[in-house]
């Protein structure tokens, strides 16, 4: 959840019950209320999993009506809490990355989300599996044709608002809308009837860090009592719908879902970023010079941000008469008058933003204006795969690769794929659930001192430390007292 998103959000006196105190469930008890739960999941014929802020909390989002929610320190006067990386940014969580490995493995069929914060979609599960009954912060859509676009970057508005963006498709090209609702926006009827069609067909309905207070969406669990089908709840606080579930567990929703996740001898896989960055040469010939521009743009348009990028470095390792140069502002943009009949090469050191994994990546440009290179476009899903498999097996990220290109006569444009992150989640033991930034930026920080330890950006050093991690900084034993605050 965005504190941005919050702040757009229409005023609204009612905002149910607030500041709630948390409840744990004993170590004894909790172990064998997972234990329960593995069970249920393992049995499961139809699970659908229904979210709610909680799980993102050790993501480093602030939830609502917990102990220190949005609205709980906003009725105290106290302000909006800080965060420690802006929220385009953030990690999905060790639950988010353990319902992808469910969906996999075909146990979990559908999950139905009332948070706005992408992270679903950013764990890599799959659109069609995935009802955001609230809208999302990072997509806009086609009020004409109903296409979606996600972006990587927050969406300036919410409340169902134009755009300043249009629909790509050449025969449509409507202004796009934002998804997210205000409060007196109903939810959008193709979400809310997928979610309810979910929620009747499931044998078991898994509600994850939510207090179950917003209606209507707080009433879907309850649609698979009729059919036979049972509901469970994990939160740390007491839910409305407590007294009509078949288990109730009070624990951190990441602790609960790691036992679960070991008990079923399941692996939760890295997550693993990828941001695109679109590069552009445009040239026109003077005499025997050229002058050529060069702009390092968003994949979403030419206005559009680049939030993962701090800097783009311009340098010539070939010519030394050519003067290299920081870019820093964006639209990132380089102009140079240079010989027709030398070629060169440019590389490209970008500079990423805190919160990323490693501290840059570089590509290398062949430059020959007497030649006009090759346009092709090669298949994404096995290029980034591929990209994936490598920053998984070197545990480090930083790897790129080049998606398509254009060669035109007087222009070049090409998209590129750069890992930004690589995240690993701790399950092998289940009294310790802690996910290992590897090779975190140390400027940028951790993004939730709870679940996260930053690691440097050499290899050799980050593998020791990980190490260190593993053998000093896990929580012994289920008191959550003993967890990481």
């Amino acid at each position: 959840m965005s504190l941005g998103y919050a702040e757009k959000l229409s005023y609204r006196e009612d905002v149910g019950n607030v500041g709630m105190p948390e409840i744990f469930d004993s170590p004894e008890l909790l172990h064998k209320k997972i234990e329960e739960l593995a069970i249920m999941v393992r049995q499961s014929k139809h699970l659908v999993v229904f979210t709610g802020a909680g799980i993102s909390t050790s993501s480093g989002i602030p939830d609502f009506r917990g102990p220190k929610g949005i609205w709980t320190l906003q009725r105290a006067g106290k302000g909006v809490p800080g965060v420690s990386l802006p929220f385009h940014r953030a990690v999905p969580s060790l639950t988010h990355m353990a319902l992808v490995e469910l969906e996999k493995i075909g146990l979990l069929k559908f999950v139905i989300s009332q948070n706005v914060d992408s992270l679903h979609l950013r764990s890599g599960l799959p659109r069609e599996k995935l009802a955001e009954l609230h809208g999302n912060s990072f997509k806009e859509i086609c009020p004409n044709c109903k296409k979606e676009y996600l972006r990587d970057f927050e969406i300036e508005t919410i409340g169902l608002k134009d755009t300043p963006r249009r629909c790509s498709d050449k025969s449509c090209g409507a202004r796009l809308k934002d998804t997210v609702l205000d409060w007196e926006d109903a939810l959008p009827p193709e979400e809310m009837d997928a979610a309810k069609e979910q929620c009747r067909t499931a044998d078991l309905v898994l509600c994850l860090g939510t207090s179950l207070q917003i209606t209507p969406a707080c009433n879907m669990p309850l649609l698979s009592l009729k059919n036979g089908g049972r509901v469970a709840i994990v939160n740390l606080q007491a839910t409305p719908k407590d007294k009509r579930a078949s288990l109730v567990i009070h624990g951190l929703v990441d602790k609960v879902i790691a036992g679960v996740i070991y008990m079923m001898n399941l692996r939760i896989p890295p997550y693993i970023r990828t941001d695109f960055v679109q590069l552009s040469l445009r040239h026109s010939v003077k005499k025997k010079c050229v002058r050529w521009t060069l702009r390092v743009t968003s994949i979403h348009g030419l206005r559009a941000p680049l939030p993962f990028l701090r800097s783009v470095e311009v340098s010539f390792p070939e010519r030394p008469d050519m003067k290299p140069v920081v870019l820093k502002e964006q639209p990132f943009s380089l102009q140079r008058e240079t010989s027709m009949n030398r070629s060169f090469v440019m590389l490209l050191t970008f500079n990423f933003s805190d919160g990323c994994s490693c501290l840059s990546s570089c590509i290398e440009w062949p430059v020959d204006f007497l030649k006009r290179k090759e346009t092709f476009v090669r298949n994404r899903s096995i290029v980034l795969q591929e990209l994936q498999y490598a920053a998984e097996r070197q545990s480090r990220a930083g790897q790129q690769a080049i998606l398509e290109r254009e060669g035109l006569p007087r222009a070049e444009t090409s998209i590129h794929a750069l890992v930004t992150s690589i995240v690993r989640y701790d399950t092998e033991d289940v009294k310790a659930a802690v996910p290992v930034v590897t090779l975190m930026n140390s400027s940028g920080g951790s993004l939730s001192k709870r679940h996260m330890d930053a690691i440097g950006c050499n290899p050799a050093a980050s593998s020791k430390k990980q190490k260190l991690v593993a053998s000093g900084d896990r929580r012994k034993g289920l008191n959550p007292k003993t967890q990481g605050a």
